[in-house]
């Protein structure tokens, strides 16, 4: 049975009315969680991006939900650094943890300071980094030397099982590449048969595990609210990659967002009033296989939501 879980967008909401909102998630029947990894938001209106790491583990700690992070390690986090939170997250809460592993965006990365490389350096930096935290989760002394550097890292504290490691992919070439490495495959809510291809490039190449579906989505009690919220909230996140990946600050996005028609923000999210369209997307979705579905709402304000889609969306979903 796939599970529904509850989408958390530290760029929108404070750390703490976003904890708020996964403990109410629990309550109101969603199965899991999971949460984003930035620096920086894609727009001054969003206006947040909390730590996700300090958050997860609050957040492990208040819910019983497993949960997942969608991370970028390489050049704002040293491979190392994120084994060990993944690792000591795990051992805390077994089998309650994952961690999606991607190429990132130019927006987070660039406060390094260091040039923000094209995407197939960003490929094949990410692939060492993926072999350096299998490594230490697997106990092993590591020492490399490639696009990341590694000097004798040996986790100390270490979960009995390692957690999945899972592709970031939003493109059929990237879903394919990801099956060399990955315990699983991540996207999100995209034409349904641009997922159909991305899922068999990803199995026909052998690629294992679970199918993750993170989808955006605005909801609200009238559709002009809903496609306010919707406007407001996420026109700035309209553009596909390279763009998406190479604009380097909120202020940014927001200028070239600034005359984007509201007939591209409903490409790429799921806007309506109506319960009964947002049931029928979803499960045009459940029939391509998906084990795990994480719905984001893409208002600031998540209560109206979480019970609405708890009540009348969830049990709809599941009973099919």
């Amino acid at each position: 049975m796939t599970v529904f879980g509850f989408h958390a967008s530290h760029e929108q909401i404070h750390p703490r009315s976003l904890l708020d909102a996964v403990v109410h998630a629990e309550r109101v029947g969603f199965d899991a969680a999971m949460c984003s990894d930035h620096f920086s938001p894609w727009s001054a209106r969003q206006g947040h991006s909390g730590f996700a790491w300090s958050w997860l583990g609050a957040a492990l700690q208040a819910t019983g939900l497993p949960f997942g992070v969608v991370n970028a390690p390489g050049q704002r986090y040293h491979p190392a650094v994120v084994a060990q939170a993944i690792g000591t997250l795990a051992a805390m809460y077994p089998g309650r943890f994952w961690a999606a592993l991607g190429t990132g965006e130019a927006s987070n990365e660039h406060i390094t300071g260091d040039g923000w490389p094209r995407k197939s350096v960003r490929a094949a930096r990410l692939r060492e980094c993926v072999d350096v935290i299998r490594a230490l989760l697997a106990g092993e002394e590591v020492s490399h030397d490639g696009l990341v550097r590694v000097d004798r890292a040996r986790l100390w504290t270490r979960p009995e099982q390692p957690p999945a490691l899972i592709g970031a992919a939003v493109s059929v070439p990237t879903a394919r590449w990801c099956a060399g490495w990955a315990d699983g495959l991540i996207t999100v809510n995209a034409p349904v048969e641009h997922l159909r291809r991305m899922i068999r490039a990803y199995r026909d190449a052998g690629g294992r595990g679970p199918l993750h579906l993170q989808v955006h989505l605005s909801w609200a009690p009238e559709q002009a609210e809903a496609e306010a919220i919707a406007y407001d909230q996420w026109r700035s996140n309209v553009f596909a990659p390279p763009v998406c990946w190479d604009l380097e600050t909120a202020e940014h996005f927001d200028v070239v967002s600034a005359d984007v028609p509201m007939r591209r923000v409903t490409r790429v999210v799921n806007v309506s009033a109506d319960l009964g369209r947002h049931v029928g997307w979803l499960e045009e979705y459940l029939t391509l296989g998906f084990d795990q579905i994480a719905l984001h709402h893409v208002g600031k304000e998540q209560r109206p939501f979480l019970d609405t889609f708890g009540a009348e969306v969830l049990p709809k979903l599941r009973a099919r």
